[in-house]
């Protein structure tokens, strides 16, 4: 699987303007990217605080093409971001169910996943947010970045590359 990409400067949500690509263009699987993301989503309605300068994306691929369930995928996307954060950060990486990944009982990373159905087709949204370069405060919730962690900074370009590599292998594994 191939993920075409799509870039912005600003959005209001990642996930948003992959429901707006799905729905006015024929590409199957793509990759929005964003610089700067005004009305992040989170799970249950929460709002995903997006800071400068850490990383916006989401996937959307076809679920009708996969041999896998929704529920083996969500832990699927999970793995596939803890295993890019890893190659980065050598020490214990947890993943917190449904869609967290904590570094010291700190949130580093949220994911946000909607499915859509667009002229009989199922489509799987995968939102992601890594703090990259600062954290937000919030209360009760301790959170953390990966500059802070590892003392250097990591180019978003970078990542963005990596995590489109990850996932289309393993997307391509996963097809019928």
């Amino acid at each position: 699987m191939k993920f075409k990409i799509f870039k912005f400067k600003n959005v209001k949500s990642t996930n948003n303007s992959a429901i707006r690509l799905i729905k006015t263009t024929c590409v199957d699987s793509g990759m929005i990217i964003s610089e700067n993301q005004k009305n992040g989503r989170g799970q249950y309605g929460k709002k995903w605080i997006s800071l400068k300068g850490n990383l916006f994306v989401s996937f959307f691929y076809k679920l009708d093409n996969l041999s896998v369930s929704l529920k083996q995928l969500t832990k699927i996307n999970c793995l596939l971001v803890k295993k890019l954060i890893s190659s980065y950060y050598k020490k214990k990486i947890i993943y917190k169910r449904p869609n967290d990944l904590l570094i010291d009982k700190r949130k580093i990373c949220g994911i946000l996943q909607e499915t859509i159905k667009i002229f009989n087709k199922n489509y799987l949204i995968v939102g992601i947010g890594i703090n990259l370069k600062k954290n937000p405060k919030i209360k009760d919730y301790p959170t953390t970045n990966l500059y802070e962690l590892i003392k250097q900074k990591v180019s978003k370009k970078k990542i963005e590359n990596e995590m489109k590599k990850i996932f289309e292998v393993k997307l391509t594994k996963l097809e019928k």
